[in-house]
């Protein structure tokens, strides 16, 4: 090969090292392609780094802290609690995300995937050149698979720096505020409102919506919504941010209810409104790529886009902005090059806000399930009936099935309650496979395991409950 102004061929080449692209790159490699990845920052990509990992990181320090300040119902009595926040962070950066990442390295090396440091950007539909500071780099490829990603949105009023911090800076905070501010009650807001009060933080959360967590159904969020003002937690719905002032010391929030100005003062604001796709500084356009208004990349159901040679996965595609999401798809169209007959199909995509209690849900729900026409009934089993919850002292929530009513076909399920995160998988499976109520019941579940509540509400779906 020759380097400089001539053109290094690549057979399939991932642009982003996140859980979609790395996950393209390892699986293109296992179907026999030669495979290249481009990464501008960080192997491991947002999740990893600066968001799935770090942020259940900081959620299992804050349950640790508040299991050891009260644990008095099961007969333990601790004095002398202290936290130290410094030591948190290093473990969560070290002997947590540097572990992840490193091994992340080790598998694209195991499989031996060449990592190119860089940032991309298309020529045209087989071409693109990769910079890195002063350097530079043109490749010809066969294939691409574009994952990269998304960012924080920044909206008006609230530029970030200082005390005004995204996501990101909400992770890596060298202290707990005393009192913090968040502008957005979606998962990303939720799970670190929780976090933070958790380890001692006063939280505000403003939502612009009637209720937090508004892509979960109301009685799963309710739950969260009691737990939240045990931790003393103040929820403002239908708020509208208007402005932070950095005080320097402080910062101030303005903002509107009811077309009424209020305001509050804090350490911080976080501001977790959503997130913006990364394909504006990409060259698809020059590419022939489309994309929608939202910047979205328009793809077929093999993840491959108007150009037959280019892919996109993951966040910078239509739907829910997912590290899963974006793994499952990176399979696909690693495959789909390879000549694989395969499809996406997003009817058991799990959705989970590790939030206290977590909630979790996949396929349908009731009324989804009936707008898609289908004849359904609905099963709820309390966690209050589950010998485990009960247990460990966490009785709040429920597992739901909705099911057929011709034949208890499972088409949909949500889990409100501990390790919800965990069971849903197990009723994401049934949905794939196309299993009913009689699968599930007739499946050998250990005891006393939360799983359990599963296997319990099948039964009531058949009409034979044991349990409740």
């Amino acid at each position: 090969m020759v380097v400089g102004d001539f053109a290094l061929e690549l057979d399939t080449v991932v642009i982003g090292a996140g859980p979609g692209g790395y996950v393209a790159a390892i699986r293109a490699s296992q179907m026999g392609q030669k495979v290249a990845i481009i990464e501008r920052e960080y192997i491991g990509g947002v999740c990893l780094n600066v968001g799935c990992i770090p942020s259940k990181a900081l959620i299992s320090a804050g349950h640790k802290y508040q299991e050891a300040l009260d644990s008095e119902i099961f007969g333990v009595t601790t004095e002398g609690v202290k936290l130290d926040f410094a030591k948190t962070q290093e473990w969560k950066n070290n002997g947590v995300v540097a572990k992840l990442t490193g091994g992340v390295k080790g598998l694209l090396k195991k499989n031996k995937v060449e990592v190119i440091e860089g940032e991309a950007f298309f020529v045209d539909e087989h071409t693109l050149r990769v910079i890195n500071g002063d350097n530079a780099q043109t490749y010809s490829f066969n294939n691409a698979i574009v994952a990269t990603g998304s960012r924080p949105i920044e909206i008006k009023g609230f530029k970030f720096g200082g005390r005004v911090i995204d996501s990101t800076g909400g992770l890596n905070l060298t202290e707990v505020p005393k009192k913090l501010v968040i502008v957005g009650g979606g998962v990303i807001g939720s799970e670190l409102g929780g976090a933070y009060a958790n380890l001692g933080a006063e939280v505000t959360i403003l939502e612009g919506s009637p209720q937090i967590l508004p892509t979960f159904e109301k009685d799963m969020v309710k739950l969260v919504e009691k737990e939240f003002d045990k931790k003393g937690i103040q929820i403002v719905t239908n708020a509208m941010a208007k402005e932070a002032v950095d005080n320097g010391d402080s910062v101030t929030v303005t903002y509107e209810v009811d077309g009424k100005a209020e305001t509050v003062e804090a350490d911080y604001v976080m501001v977790t409104v959503g997130r913006r796709p990364n394909t504006d500084e990409l060259g698809l356009e020059v590419a022939g790529v489309e994309m929608t208004e939202r910047g979205l990349v328009k793809v077929d159901n093999q993840g491959r886009t108007n150009v037959k040679s280019i892919f996109a996965i993951g966040d910078i595609t239509p739907g829910a902005a997912l590290a899963h999401k974006a793994s499952y798809e990176a399979k696909i169209a690693a495959e789909a090059i390879a000549g694989k007959p395969v499809a996406i199909d997003y009817i058991g995509m799990p959705a989970v806000a590790f939030t206290d209690p977590e909630l979790a849900t996949v396929g349908y729900t009731e009324k989804e399930a009936k707008e898609a026409g289908l004849d359904v009934k609905v099963i709820k089993f309390p966690l209050a009936g589950n010998g485990r919850a009960l247990s460990l002292n966490q009785t709040e929530g429920f597992v739901r099935l909705v099911t057929t009513k011709e034949g208890n076909v499972l088409v949909g399920a949500q889990v409100a309650g501990i390790s919800a995160s965990d069971i849903i998988a197990e009723l994401g499976l049934a949905i794939e496979a196309g299993m009913n109520a009689d699968d599930i019941a007739l499946t050998i579940h250990s005891h006393p395991s939360l799983s359990e509540a599963a296997m319990d509400a099948a039964e009531i779906a058949l009409g034979l409950p044991i349990h409740a």
